[in-house]
């Protein structure tokens, strides 16, 4: 045996012994404490960079330092494939998108394995694989089923460049996170899960993760949105278009009898009112002013 590490000949030896042998395969143990480490997919829309070695690296640390432990350790991988960055991906390169997305898939999952991460293999999923995203289809019948799904307009974070719509946390400085481009403020149709009639349980579920960055937990209870007000309504003196009030929400109802005037955003449906409309206040003992942004 050398004395010297050899890394390209020893580390493919050992890979290739582990892939043979499904070393990191999971079977079902009861008397074992199970750990599940999920790393989120990587895209398939290119190669992998050196942002995935670092992100896949940290986990399987993670998942290699609970299988020492003594725990059945399960760390699956799979490829976050049915959406736009692949399309968008494809187009750009002037291939089918499921041509090369297969390919992308391949060549990353190469790559992955040449890192030596400890992934089980046979648990491997694509999310464009029909036999994958039939029970996505099928969970959302049963949203719907339940009443738990609606649709409804709303303001949207619009990439002109990748045509997809982002979240707030992928505009930065007001410009798309992947193409640069300056995002738009879109009025589109939407579907939404009503997870306000959940958000008690989810509120009380964040007290209970131990381990987790305060960070988060608030990032998550504000992500969820409970807050705690009155609706009441301002009366205009004179209706306009038919408009008799103007109803509004708020967490301070203290603050009502130091109201000087209330304000309408740009894309407020009811933002035709004539910017100097006089409303009378109903349950506050002063006359308020209506200002309309245009």
């Amino acid at each position: 045996m050398s004395q010297e590490y050899e890394p390209q000949s020893l580390e493919r030896d050992l890979q290739h012994h582990w892939l043979q042998n499904n070393r990191y395969a999971v079977q079902v143990d009861d008397q074992r404490e199970k750990f599940y480490c999920l790393a989120m997919f990587p895209y398939p829309s290119g190669k992998l960079h050196m942002g995935h070695v670092r992100n896949y690296t940290i986990a399987d640390v993670i998942a290699r330092y609970q299988r020492m432990m003594g725990k059945n350790v399960l760390q699956p991988m799979g490829w976050d494939a049915f959406g736009l960055p692949a399309e968008n991906a494809a187009v750009a390169n002037k291939v089918a998108p499921a041509l090369w997305t297969r390919e992308n898939i391949d060549h990353m999952r190469t790559q992955l394995r040449r890192l030596g991460f400890a992934y089980d293999w046979d648990r491997e999923l694509a999310t464009c694989d029909p036999e994958y995203y039939q029970w996505e289809q099928w969970f959302f019948t049963q949203l719907h089923e339940k009443g738990l799904v609606y649709k409804k307009m709303a303001t949207v974070n619009w990439d002109p460049v990748d045509q997809t719509v982002l979240a707030n946390e992928q505009v930065i400085d007001g410009r798309g996170w992947r193409s640069g481009a300056v995002v738009e403020r879109r009025e589109i149709p939407q579907w939404f899960i009503r997870i306000t009639a959940y958000a008690e349980e989810l509120l009380e579920g964040l007290d209970t993760l131990d381990g987790w960055p305060e960070a988060v937990r608030t990032m998550q209870r504000n992500w969820i949105g409970k807050s705690r007000g009155v609706e009441l309504a301002f009366g205009l003196d004179t209706p306009i278009a038919g408009l008799e009030k103007i109803e509004v929400y708020t967490t301070r109802p203290d603050t009502l009898f130091g109201v000087t005037y209330i304000s309408l955003a740009a894309e407020h449906p009811d933002n035709a009112l004539p910017r100097r409309a006089q409303p009378r206040a109903i349950g506050v003992c002063r006359s308020l002013q209506a200002v309309v942004c245009g």
